[in-house]
């Protein structure tokens, strides 16, 4: 499809973002919303969404931006529409991240929308899934790792891949510390609890509606570090792939890269048949993330680990939020 020339209208823009908020993001907590503009739309963080205990920097808030922005991108190559990113915004607003403008000529991200409209990135938006059961126990195709690899690096990132079975079993024992770590704080578990909504809500970790209250006060109460340390452990040391999204800087920038980088890898693992889902642990703990920057051997700093494979079997949709709630349409001056 070639490029249109024309500039999408608001309806247009709007229809765009129904596939924008098809991201992943942390607890589903969707933290982003929208503001359309004559051919632009501005992304801004959504700072009430914000989880303090898990995230207190906005770090992974900023990376589920950056998976929202590069949906953004596809849904907008497959229309054939041709955009230009700035990431660094006007500081009038410092929730603002990103302003996507739509016009003619050659586009100014590294990735290219042409290329994204000649994949099949668009359609895995609305089936990839965050699987968090056990995968097939089969290998993945050394070709489908190379382009994994290469979708990470189109996007400005490294995504490194744990190979020996010794590199594996430290990360697992790191993903069971930080389980343990977590778990222990009381304001954590109290978070994680006021995220647990029936999926009617349209957002956070669904839980059965007539169950929720019984599992946010368990939840709240218990420290549960020692079972799902062991559950994670074993999760990482079986998974396929384990994987770590890594940027060279640690700044707000970087973050939005490691999160077009981290939605463009989930997109393209899924037209190869794999889903994926995080075992972030070692990252969010602040204690153990110098452990597993030391681990990997490498300058880069991580922001996401990941594990992939080919699903058992289906999994449900997480539930969103009506568009309506995440995007306001700016009146032109008259």
């Amino acid at each position: 499809m070639g490029l249109d020339k024309t500039p999408p209208t608001k309806d247009q823009i709007r229809s765009l973002l129904r596939y924008a908020i098809l991201a992943p993001s942390s607890h589903n907590t969707q933290p982003w919303r929208f503001e359309i503009t004559e051919g632009a739309v501005s992304l801004f963080a959504d700072r009430t969404r914000a989880l303090p205990a898990n995230d207190p920097n906005d770090r992974e808030l900023t990376i589920s931006c950056g998976c929202a922005l590069m949906n953004l991108r596809v849904a907008a190559a497959r229309e054939g529409f041709d955009v230009s990113v700035d990431l660094s915004p006007a500081q009038d607003d410092g929730d603002r991240l990103a302003v996507v403008s739509f016009r003619p000529g050659e586009t100014s991200v590294p990735g290219g929308e042409e290329w994204l409209s000649k994949t099949g990135l668009f359609l895995s938006m609305e089936t990839r899934r965050t699987y968090r059961k056990r995968f097939e126990p089969r290998e993945v195709p050394t070709v489908t790792l190379d382009a994994l690899l290469a979708a990470a690096s189109e996007s400005g990132c490294e995504l490194k891949l744990l190979e020996s079975e010794t590199q594996r079993h430290q990360v697992a024992e790191l993903v069971a510390e930080g389980d343990a770590i977590q778990w222990a704080d009381p304001n954590w578990r109290r978070e994680l609890a006021n995220w647990m909504h029936s999926r009617s809500q349209g957002d956070g970790l669904t839980v059965p509606g007539l169950l929720a209250p019984v599992v946010r006060a368990v939840v709240r109460m218990f420290n549960m570090g020692k079972s799902v340390g062991a559950k994670d452990h074993q999760l990482a040391d079986e998974s396929p792939v384990l994987a770590v999204v890594g940027t060279e800087g640690d700044s707000r920038s970087d973050w939005l890269a490691a999160g077009q980088a981290l939605q463009k890898v989930l997109l393209v693992a899924h037209t190869h048949g794999l889903q994926a889902s995080y075992l972030n642990q070692p990252i969010q703990v602040a204690s153990l993330r110098p452990k597993l920057q030391k681990l990997l051997d490498q300058e880069t700093f991580p922001q996401i680990l990941l594990r992939l494979g080919f699903p058992e079997d289906d999994s449900h949709a997480a539930p969103r939020r009506p568009l309506s709630d995440v995007y306001i349409v700016k009146k032109s001056n008259a």
